[in-house]
C-alpha cells in the first residue's frame, strides 16, 4: 500500500512542478509554523484560524501542517501525493471560505475588496497533477519506491 503512494512516473517535470510548489509554500507555511518571514506563528495563526474564521481546532492544525510539513514534503519529494493533497485541501477551503466572493482576478489595482482565486487555481491544478503522477524522477519517494534497500535496515 505504502509503495502505490510512493510509486512515481520517471519524469522531470513533475519534480519541477513539486519543487516550485514547495519553494512558494515554504515561506507561507513557515509564517503560519514558526512565525518566520513576519508571519503569527502557530499559536497566532491557531487563534486567527479558530476565532476569527470560526475553523474548528483539529482543522486549523491540519492546515497549518500541510502548508509547512507539506512543503518540506514537496521540496525533497517524501510523501508528494500526500502532501500534494493538504495543499490541494488548503487550497480548495480557501477559495470557498475567503476568495470566492471577490471574483476570479487577484487584486492588482487594489479596488477589489480582496483577493480573488486565480492564484489558488493554478495551485489546484500543479497539487492535482503530483497527486495523480507522484513526485517525479528526482524525488525520495522514488528512491524509496524503486530502490527496497533503501526502506531495509542494513
Amino acid at each position: 500500500m505504502f509503495n502505490k503512494i510512493l510509486a512515481t512516473r520517471d519524469d522531470i517535470n513533475l519534480t519541477i512542478v513539486r519543487v516550485f510548489l514547495g519553494l512558494v509554500f515554504f515561506p507561507h507555511g513557515a509564517q503560519k509554523m514558526l512565525g518566520w518571514f513576519g508571519g503569527p506563528g502557530f499559536s497566532g495563526t491557531m487563534q486567527m484560524f479558530t476565532q476569527n474564521m470560526k475553523v474548528p481546532m483539529v482543522f486549523a492544525f491540519l492546515a497549518i501542517c500541510a502548508e509547512f510539513l507539506g512543503s518540506l514534503g514537496l521540496l525533497v519529494g517524501l510523501c508528494t501525493r500526500i502532501a500534494a493533497f493538504g495543499i490541494l485541501s488548503n487550497m480548495a477551503v480557501a477559495i470557498f471560505m475567503v476568495h470566492l466572493p471577490n471574483g476570479f482576478f487577484m487584486n492588482w489595482t487594489g479596488k477589489q475588496s480582496g483577493e480573488g482565486f486565480e492564484y489558488h487555481l493554478l495551485v489546484l491544478g500543479m497539487a492535482l497533477a503530483l497527486i495523480v503522477g507522484g513526485g517525479g524522477k528526482a524525488s525520495l519517494d522514488r528512491k524509496i519506491a524503486v530502490d527496497p534497500t533503501w526502506r531495509t535496515p542494513h
